[in-house]
């Protein structure tokens, strides 16, 4: 008789962009990215942090300063960006982005010109700025599908 309690598509792939948060090394918020095919193939995952060469030992990773080039969010490449960036696959078209915060609209720009089809997210804490508000804007000129994930309340341990 096999198993009847293991997880479903949607708690495997937004467990996996919950694990690749824990990459980040921001102290305030870290967000993680898994791209998945319509083959149920993981395509891309990303986590946000410094790009690619820069010593984040080196960078700002403060919310607030004096000067914005003080702060994090000039340098910072967002998680969903990361992972349109390092796909494994040469086409995004018709994928699905599972993300553990909804994205901002320069990263939904981003979404919609790789053909990622669907977005499923899993906290939407800043839904009331005009970032999110332009996101989910684009997104539903564009047709691309958004979704708060639901959780099937199963706890996952992992040990390392």
């Amino acid at each position: 008789m096999k198993r009847t309690d293991y997880i479903n598509w949607d708690e495997y792939f937004m467990g996996i962009a919950m694990l690749s948060a824990q990459r980040s090394k921001d102290n305030s918020t870290q967000v993680g990215a898994c791209i998945v095919n319509d083959e149920k193939k993981i395509v891309a995952v990303g986590y946000n942090g410094m790009p690619t060469g820069c010593d984040d030992d080196d960078m700002p990773w403060e919310r607030e300063a004096d000067s914005a080039l003080d702060t994090k969010y000039p340098f910072v490449c967002h998680a969903e960006l990361n992972a349109i960036l390092n796909r494994n696959s040469a086409n995004l078209k018709g994928c699905t982005l599972y993300v553990t915060l909804f994205p901002c609209n320069e990263c939904a720009k981003a979404i919609i010109q790789s053909g990622i089809k669907k977005v499923v997210y899993h906290c939407n804490k800043y839904a009331d700025t005009d970032g999110v508000k332009a996101s989910d804007i684009l997104f539903r000129k564009c047709g691309v599908e958004t979704v708060e994930y639901k959780s099937g309340g199963k706890a996952l341990t992992l040990t390392l």
